[in-house]
């Protein structure tokens, strides 16, 4: 057994299902942990509302931790750095961590395992974050997966692992505070939306499987309704692990038949995450590259106040700016709605998806490596398994689908709250007095839209599609 181990966490905040910190308790007896807000230039910077919700898990981590006799230390700086003085400073033996999979990320472990090699410290990493591993699926002819319907037929005959039970601790410490920058004034506003760590995201899946579950198919694409699982910020950073939700649905179906194709639907969601993973790994920064070579060369516009009043949720057009102020107000959007604000922005207004990328990497709660550039790509129309790029959605009929009664809309506009519902997703198109009597002047009260959607349709159309022939 080696004498002194350490944990270094990064997106798996959490002690159960945690394969790095049950190796470290296993075959060390003296274990320490650290977490390091990476400022390292190749590596992207956490996005404000993340390292919020970010900073409150690791008060809680902290405290789970000192139960198994782990003390957590937290750094800021250079983790390169940081991790080499830290296993000098306590002559650490062996390092433990689970693995990342960005084309970054992964140069950057590299070189610091190397490193710690070259001081005579053991490396061992781990999956802790997937369903899979990225190379462990792989088409007939043995490359990686483009599609998602392929991949989820392949990954759904798969023997995922179980959870590795709980780790037994070496006693209790008692819990050192976390010495971490105060919130600044909008992250409490933010956070008092919920509950963190790693208890509270399995007291989530515990409540989505006896309420939500039954309604899984008929509610998620309803942004009115609770109709999801809410589990997204908790996988990001880690909370719970994928593989402890596959097995507790799978549990359900075998225990409930009747649930069954409600089961796979929201499995077939989980397998989404772990598609966007296999892309990321398999592919350049997905951030900041098209998937489909052919979209590198769009003449993106340059329009600084569209773009602000689509950050603002000002466009003037409801459900969009419905979901962008849920967006500020909670760091969290319904998906069906981050689909209809993503393609107003890189469709109707023909601005770069990488800059709405970067607004919701620095704005949610849930700004995942992998789901966020992957998702974009995928409405953008330049993304591996994307929405042909002649797929542009009509935020009009899809909020008259998807929030009928405009219950959404009401919630996050209330200057809308009084009108009809048959305007409520165009209120452009209502008469003068069902405005007034509504309270609603057009232009001042509320904005007039910012884009006309029929012509920028067919303006976006023409753009994409010159490039894609070409």
């Amino acid at each position: 057994m080696s004498h002194s181990g350490l944990v270094w966490f990064r997106d798996d905040l959490r002690t159960s299902d945690n394969p790095a910190l049950w190796a470290a308790l296993e075959k060390c007896d003296d274990v320490r942990a650290i977490y390091i807000i990476e400022a390292d230039a190749n590596l992207r910077p956490m996005g404000g509302a993340a390292l919020a919700w970010l900073k409150e898990s690791l008060k809680l981590l902290s405290k789970d931790l000192a139960r198994l006799g782990v003390a957590l230390d937290v750094f800021n700086g250079e983790s390169a750095e940081a991790v080499a003085a830290y296993t000098q400073e306590h002559s650490v033996e062996a390092v433990f961590w689970n693995r990342r999979y960005g084309p970054a990320e992964r140069d950057h472990d590299a070189a610091i395992k190397k490193s710690l090699s070259g001081l005579g410290v053991a490396v061992s990493s781990f999956n802790a974050s997937l369903l899979m591993e990225p190379w462990e699926i792989k088409t007939k002819s043995g490359t990686s997966f483009s599609v998602f319907t392929p991949f989820w037929k392949n990954l759904r005959g798969q023997n995922i692992a179980f959870p590795i039970n709980p780790p037994k601790g070496h006693g209790r410490i008692k819990a050192e505070d976390i010495e971490l920058e105060p919130h600044p004034d909008w992250a409490d506003r933010l956070l008092g939306n919920w509950k963190i760590g790693e208890t509270a995201a399995h007291d989530k899946l515990a409540g989505f499987l006896e309420q939500g579950l039954r309604t899984y198919q008929k509610k998620r694409d309803l942004p009115s309704e609770d109709g999801t699982s809410g589990l997204s910020p908790h996988l990001r950073f880690g909370e719970i692990g994928p593989r402890q939700i596959w097995h507790a649905v799978q549990h359900i179906i075998e225990a409930k038949h009747s649930l069954a194709d409600e089961g796979q639907k929201f499995l077939s969601e989980l397998a989404w995450r772990d598609f966007s993973y296999h892309l990321l790994y398999h592919r350049d920064d997905i951030a900041a590259k098209p998937m489909q070579a052919r979209f590198s060369e769009i003449e993106w516009r340059n329009a600084p106040k569209s773009l602000e009043a689509w950050q603002k949720g000002q466009t003037g057009i409801p459900i969009i700016d419905a979901g962008m102020r849920q967006l500020w107000a909670t760091g969290w959007m319904h998906n069906r709605v981050r689909m209809l604000t993503a393609s107003l922005l890189s469709q109707n207004l023909l601005i770069d998806w990488r800059k709405g990328e970067a607004w919701f990497w620095d704005t949610l709660v849930d700004a995942d490596p992998a789901n966020n550039p992957a998702s974009w790509q995928w409405v953008a129309g330049c993304g591996a398994d994307a929405a042909p790029y002649f797929r542009i959605f009509n935020p009009v009929t899809q909020g008259q689908k998807f929030d009928p009664d405009g219950a959404y809309v009401r919630r996050w506009v209330p200057e809308l709250q009084k009108l009809d519902a048959k305007y409520i997703h165009n209120p452009w198109d209502a008469r003068d007095d069902v405005l007034e009597k509504a309270g609603i002047n057009l232009g001042k009260s509320y904005p007039k839209p910012i884009v006309d959607l029929k012509s920028s349709r067919e303006r976006a159309l023409e753009a994409l599609g010159t490039r894609t022939r070409a």
